[in-house]
């Protein structure tokens, strides 16, 4: 339980500006040409801007953290839930903001709240360990379900989403070089043609890695159950026949929405109706 003591404000994430990598490369590429000097004047200027218009931002952001944090340090974990979906509600949230709203959940006993954020933490970081193991203590208190993948998810896992499509820029960009490096060269070098089959075939395995994933267990579809008492059902009908009961924290795949109702894939291969007011999206 140590874990849920412990502030994220330690994490807390350092505001930096690219000029300054940009004018050390332009300065060693050793650029003389009038678009590099050019690059040199408007460059500073464009970094005080950017510093001139998004330092208030940041500042405030930090300003605010710390007062939730300061909130929830203090016992008041209502006000530190408000103080962090504020964050949350100005797009300003980062994966130690949703880790410490996962804590503040935690500490109100609403283990649905607690679960949802910590996955959120981990959506957006996905090796944070403290959100890791705090997810694990909040799902064993709460017996909340979840849902399991299938074989490919597992072993596609691995990486994310992210990585999958750098690989795919990369291996497209480095196939059409070789391919075209073959069709212009006045010898056909079976090397090129060899490292465009390599590239073609790793682009293939991006791709389909990315559409598996996106449409997995853990994917855009993923919600988080927030109700009690959550009853899945055959039809979009509190009298309906109950398929499911789902804790609070457990995991669902949302297929469809009707009205005030979701349709949703389950955990055990099942699939029902929840009221949509009970679950709510990992990915925002």
């Amino acid at each position: 339980m140590k874990n849920l003591l412990r502030s994220a404000s330690e994490h807390r994430p350092v505001a930096c500006t690219p000029s300054g990598d940009f004018l050390r490369w332009a300065r060693s590429s050793g650029l003389q040409t009038r678009w590099a000097h050019r690059l040199k004047v408007h460059v500073p200027m464009c970094a005080l801007a950017y510093a001139f218009l998004t330092s208030p931002v940041l500042a405030q952001a930090d300003s605010d953290f710390a007062r939730a944090n300061q909130e929830y340090a203090q016992g008041h974990f209502k006000d530190a839930i408000a103080g962090y979906e504020g964050l949350v509600r100005t797009g300003q949230a980062t994966a130690n903001v949703f880790y410490d709203l996962g804590n503040a959940y935690f500490r109100t006993a609403d283990f649905g709240g607690a679960i949802l954020n910590y996955q959120r933490a981990l959506a957006l970081e996905r090796h944070h360990p403290e959100a890791t193991a705090n997810l694990q203590i909040a799902r064993d208190e709460a017996h909340a379900l979840e849902m399991q993948p299938g074989r490919a998810e597992r072993y596609l896992h691995f990486a994310s989403v992210n990585q999958y499509t750098i690989t795919a820029a990369v291996a497209f960009w480095i196939a059409v070089f070789c391919l075209a490096a073959s069709i212009f060269a006045r010898r056909r070098s079976a090397m090129l043609i060899l490292v465009s089959i390599c590239c073609l075939l790793a682009l293939a395995i991006s791709v389909f890695a990315i559409y598996t994933l996106d449409r997995g267990t853990k994917g855009q579809a993923l919600a988080i159950v927030t109700g009690k008492n959550v009853q899945a059902r055959l039809a979009t009908a509190d009298t309906a026949k109950s398929v499911l009961a789902l804790p609070p924290g457990s995991e669902i795949k949302i297929l469809s929405t009707r009205g005030d109702w979701t349709y949703a894939a389950l955990p055990n291969d099942l699939r029902g109706w929840i009221p949509a007011k009970d679950a709510e999206r990992v990915r925002l």
